[in-house]
């Protein structure tokens, strides 16, 4: 995924009502800009980190910047859970999911399941439809170690148990964790965090649900899918 403008650089002040966070940026300005993350953002929105922001094409939005990239280290981390979606599709289209790989056709936000939508919905004549629910990862509290959830998510279980009724009808029911930074070489459930996530991730495993995690190179130019990573379950 690129960018279709060049980012702008700042510094974050503060982030508040989950949705905007106040940056100041390097030519002395102040803006306002969205925060497309509903997580808690641990260890990303302290203040004083330095941070990028994507300039809207659209003069009739209210908050003219997003914000996208927050420095953590010497490594950049993305934090617009807006992108995941759009970066797993592109990866798969391009091929760069060998277990993915195959499909005549993708759709995206294609409704299924109970009252749910799925992420990406990959098809063939020849074979079961493949289901899935792609999660942004960009937290990490240890060196080297990517975790899911940030905070808790009931919606995220729900997706969970969705996926697994999928399973359970014999379509091919898959959990695609992308991981927006590129300092991790292993992905674990952050069970401390969200029990009940872990409880329902490790039941949807048992039903047949797959998992898959991939890292990014994340550059002020662009996010991309780079590598697979382990997961220890």
């Amino acid at each position: 995924m690129q960018f279709p403008d060049p980012l702008i650089p700042g510094r974050l002040t503060r982030r508040y009502k989950r949705f905007l966070a106040d940056v100041e940026l390097d030519d002395g300005g102040t803006v306002v800009a969205h925060c497309a993350n509903p997580g808690s953002m641990l260890g990303l929105a302290e203040p004083g980190l330095r941070v990028w922001l994507s300039p809207s094409r659209n003069p009739a939005r209210k908050l003219r910047y997003s914000w996208e990239l927050t420095a953590v280290g010497n490594h950049l981390v993305g934090i617009n859970t807006g992108h995941p979606n759009g970066i797993v599709a592109e990866a798969v289209a391009a091929g760069r999911i060998p277990e993915l790989a195959g499909y005549e056709s993708l759709r995206r936000e294609v409704r299924y399941g109970r009252n749910s939508r799925i992420d990406l919905l990959l098809e063939s004549p020849d074979r079961p439809p493949c289901y899935v629910e792609v999660k942004n990862v960009h937290l990490s509290r240890r060196a080297a170690i990517a975790e899911f959830p940030d905070s808790v998510t009931k919606r995220g279980a729900k997706h969970l148990e969705e996926l697994a009724l999928m399973a359970d009808s014999g379509a091919r029911a898959t959990m695609f964790f992308l991981i927006q930074r590129g300092d991790c070489g292993r992905f674990e459930i952050a069970a401390d965090i969200d029990p009940a996530y872990d409880e329902a991730f490790r039941a949807a495993r048992a039903r047949g649900v797959e998992a898959l995690c991939y890292a990014c190179r994340v550059r002020p130019e662009a996010i991309e899918l780079e590598r697979p990573v382990p997961l220890a379950l």
